[in-house]
């Protein structure tokens, strides 16, 4: 009965550890997408706040029809109050990852890197902003 009792201890053991490696891994994939899924919504957040500088008169601030006003200014992170830790223009960093715009009169340009990949080239989430279109090019 002894021999019988170590085994169900033991293939229990073996058991709950296969578990628990199985939860690491759960977790660590969950957390990996949640981070992914952050700066899609930080994408979000800047291109809709970029069409609204788009749409509004030069007169309050805005860019009156187009991403650069007639004094060449072009929207950036500042000018959309964007949640960083550190800004500079057309670089933006926060918790989430790393953000880069390309601007021109028409059209944003979004490159976002997911602080859990910060140097892996696949992934690179990048999105175009026009005036009634936001599309994702790659994510």
């Amino acid at each position: 009965m002894g021999q019988q009792q170590l085994l169900l201890i033991v293939l229990g053991a073996i058991i709950v550890g296969l578990a628990v490696v199985v939860g690491i891994n759960m977790f660590g994939s969950s957390a990996e997408q949640a981070n992914i899924d952050a700066v899609r919504s930080d994408v979000l957040t800047f291109a809709s706040s970029a069409q609204a500088f788009y749409k509004k008169p030069e007169m309050l601030g805005g860019g009156g029809n187009s991403f650069i006003d007639s004094d060449g200014d072009q929207v950036d992170f500042t000018k959309v109050n964007f949640p960083a830790d550190s800004v500079n223009g057309t670089y933006a960093e926060n918790a989430n990852g790393t953000y880069q715009l390309t601007v021109t009169g028409t059209q944003v340009t979004v490159d976002a890197r997911p602080s859990s990949h910060p140097t892996t080239g696949d992934s690179l989430i990048q999105a175009q902003v026009t005036a009634g279109n936001i599309s994702w090019v790659t994510d």
